[in-house]
């Protein structure tokens, strides 16, 4: 697949959230993002990244989640982005970056990349 392909099937899902969950061991709302594409550092790749944290994040402080799940409503958020590689040096920067952002409102956010082994789980 090439880096237009790519960037075509993230734009797809610009608008997307993957997966809303309960966490209950933290009582966490959590909206997970799957980002199953290789990283390719492309500004592209990264724009459309940031596209989507800007639609999960304004789904958690504009209401959306609240009224479509009043059973989460006031509870305290983590967004999850699930990859299926390690993200390069560039989308790093990115992800610590929105990161710092997402504290400032109070949501949690880690980076989950699945082909590691689960002790790799890391906090962005």
């Amino acid at each position: 697949m090439d880096a237009e392909d790519q960037t075509a099937n993230a734009k797809d899902r610009t608008g997307v959230i993957d997966l809303i969950a309960h966490d209950p061991k933290t009582d966490e709302v959590v909206l997970v993002m799957d980002e199953p594409d290789e990283w390719d550092g492309s500004d592209e790749q990264l724009l459309a990244l940031q596209e989507r944290f800007n639609v999960y994040v304004s789904f958690l402080l504009d209401g959306e989640m609240a009224e479509a799940h009043p059973e989460l409503a006031g509870k305290p958020a983590r967004i999850e982005l699930r990859c299926a590689h390690m993200p390069d040096t560039r989308a790093l920067e990115l992800l610590g970056l929105i990161h710092d952002q997402l504290a400032f409102q109070e949501i949690k956010f880690e980076v989950i990349v699945r082909n590691d082994p689960p002790s790799r789980k890391a906090t962005a």
